[in-house]
């Protein structure tokens, strides 16, 4: 299984500390913001690993990870994103990586406090498709937001909706065949200009092809002023186990 992490956009919301660098490479508390996503993903026994970038400070990721061997990899990818064009748009640039296999793929600002190993063997055991990971949250509307039945069968995906039907968000970690890629030649761009993996995912819904995990242990985004002072606190105090 191939690992891709997202690590483009141009981090407005953390202006003016994204003047002078990337936003995953912003501290959370002792370690550059990419090195959670990495490790979560090397934690579940995945190595082949593409990072996705963009930006005028891209090559900053060279720079403190080098060819990753000392994260303890055989090798680290990497690849451009010009411009914002969405989650989905960003994906679509490890289609050459991926070829015909099946992927793990983490935002670049996502922490996670514990192991998504388990949830990594859930989707290997899959016959095909794809599966999210959710996790209960005091805000939904800020996220993609599952939509249940009577059985807790998963019916839709709202993308951020004013009035949220559940209190659980679709984090940033989905699981995908490839698939994925023909799927997002498909889409149209949303109102935001952008690709939407929300799409992405009720597509594979409506195909009967999507599963969904809960999460255990804590989990955030560091994406917004707020975020990034809850993630920096929640590893101070607790730490971030993907091992």
């Amino acid at each position: 299984m191939k690992g891709i992490i997202l690590a483009g956009g141009l981090g407005s919301r953390l202006d003016p500390l994204t003047r002078i660098t990337n936003k995953h490479l912003l501290p959370i508390y002792d370690k550059p913001m990419i090195h959670y996503p990495l490790e979560a993903l090397i934690g579940a026994g995945i190595s082949d690993i593409l990072i996705v970038t963009g930006g005028k400070n891209a090559g900053h990721f060279l720079e403190l990870l080098g060819n990753g061997s000392e994260l303890g990899l055989p090798h680290l990818n990497y690849t451009y994103q010009k411009g914002e064009g969405g989650i989905a748009e960003a994906l679509s640039l490890a289609r050459h990586f991926v070829g015909d296999e099946r992927m793990c793929v983490i935002l670049g600002d996502n922490i996670l406090e514990r192991s998504i190993a388990a949830q990594v063997a859930a989707y290997r055991a899959q016959p095909s498709g794809a599966r999210i990971l959710l996790k209960e949250v005091p805000d939904p509307e800020r996220f993609g937001v599952p939509v249940f039945d009577d059985d807790e069968k998963l019916i839709d995906i709202e993308e951020k909706p004013a009035r949220p039907r559940s209190n659980y968000a679709v984090i940033g970690v989905y699981f995908y065949d490839s698939t994925v890629f023909e799927i997002i030649d498909g889409l149209e761009p949303s109102a935001r200009g952008e690709l939407e993996i929300t799409d992405v995912n009720n597509h594979y819904l409506q195909r009967g092809e999507l599963d969904y995990g809960v999460i255990e242990g804590w989990w955030t985004d560091a994406g917004t002023f707020p975020s990034l002072l809850r993630a920096n606190n929640l590893v101070e105090q607790t730490g971030a186990n993907n091992t």
